[in-house]
């Protein structure tokens, strides 16, 4: 494998750039275990004083993750965000106005490694978002175990992320007088065992959990895609059926998330290492689909709005894949 050296007279913004990128990988993979490793260790060598008072805390604060979290603008308005945006760089495009005086549910593709578009773009207090859709607050659900992590899910909290569980769900879209999003990564963790550069597979038709809550609570559903959220990172072939495959889904069934084998660019040389490629993130948000609130949906009504959501997320990635790249041939495979 030729190395290929980054030059050593790099700019400073594109060196604190790099950093935040970093930070931001590292915090995603290693801060979780960390946090759980601090706490043991408090616990065995008998921090009593620390962790008796946590686990109380954490006692009554269980139920925050479903209950719309604790977010902290301090943390959103860190400025190694600004720079992790500007690395790629991460951009956000509205194709239509939405209105405050409802609730929306986000349906974001594809997962990708790390699900940086939606970072990006929903949790960081840098990207368009406030101009591009004011008078709104967005929402971001993530899997209920990294909030079973101590320490770690203030962190996360304070991002403005909170539980994908239904009563999360149920709460941040039945607040009266609307005005909030529910942003939920759709493919799961399996899709991002199909994060590959250039491919286009959705994990979606099994998905219709989200179709019932929409319709439960009268939210409307708003297909959203992230170009270039794939081209991040290089993954270790894994197609369907190989043992590395097999090995990962199980892995995934009994974790609740995956463990894709990727890699990309190192610090100081372009060829291995952790640090996400340089490629523009473009994620694209369409157009609502109104949903009229049914308590009581039947699967027919399910199943025909879930088709409607398939159909508006294949027309937005048509309308807008010459834009940012992608072949005139190329199209949005559904599993």
């Amino acid at each position: 494998m030729k190395i290929e050296f980054a030059p050593l007279n790099i700019p400073l913004a594109r060196r604190l750039q790099t950093a935040a990128a970093l930070q931001w990988v590292v915090s995603f993979l290693l801060l979780a275990q960390m946090c759980v490793g601090i706490f043991v260790l408090l616990i065995v060598y008998n921090y009593w004083f620390l962790y008796i008072p946590y686990l109380t805390w954490l006692f009554f604060d269980w139920r925050t993750p479903e209950q719309g979290g604790r977010r902290s603008n301090w943390v959103s308005n860190w400025p190694v965000w600004r720079y992790f945006k500007d690395y790629f760089p991460i951009h956000l495009r509205k194709t239509w106005d939405l209105d405050p005086s409802h609730n929306y549910i986000f349906g974001f593709h594809p997962h990708g490694i790390l699900v940086t578009g939606a970072f990006g773009n929903f949790c960081a207090n840098y990207s368009d978002f406030k101009e591009l859709f004011p008078g709104l607050t967005v929402y971001v659900h993530v899997l209920p175990c990294w909030f079973r992590c101590p320490l770690f899910r203030e962190y996360l909290m304070s991002s403005g992320a909170v539980s994908v569980s239904k009563e999360s769900l149920s709460y941040v879209l039945s607040q009266e007088g609307g005005g909030n999003i529910s942003v939920i990564v759709l493919g799961g963790a399996r899709e991002s065992l199909e994060a590959h550069p250039g491919k286009l597979t959705l994990f979606i038709r099994p998905r219709k959990g989200f179709i019932k809550i929409a319709l439960t609570h009268g939210a409307h559903l708003v297909p959203v895609f992230s170009f270039g959220e794939n081209d991040l990172f290089k993954q270790i072939n894994n197609p369907e059926g190989s043992w590395l495959r097999t090995v990962q889904e199980k892995l995934q069934k009994i974790m609740g998330f995956a463990l894709p084998l990727f890699y990309a660019r190192g610090i100081f040389q372009y060829s291995f290492g952790l640090l996400p490629y340089r490629k523009p993130i473009h994620t694209v948000v369409g157009r609502p689909i109104p949903v009229h609130q049914n308590l009581h949906p039947t699967p027919e009504q399910i199943e025909e709005l879930h088709q409607t959501y398939m159909e508006e997320l294949r027309k937005l990635f048509e309308e807008h894949k010459g834009k940012y790249g992608i072949p005139e041939h190329e199209t949005l495979i559904f599993k």
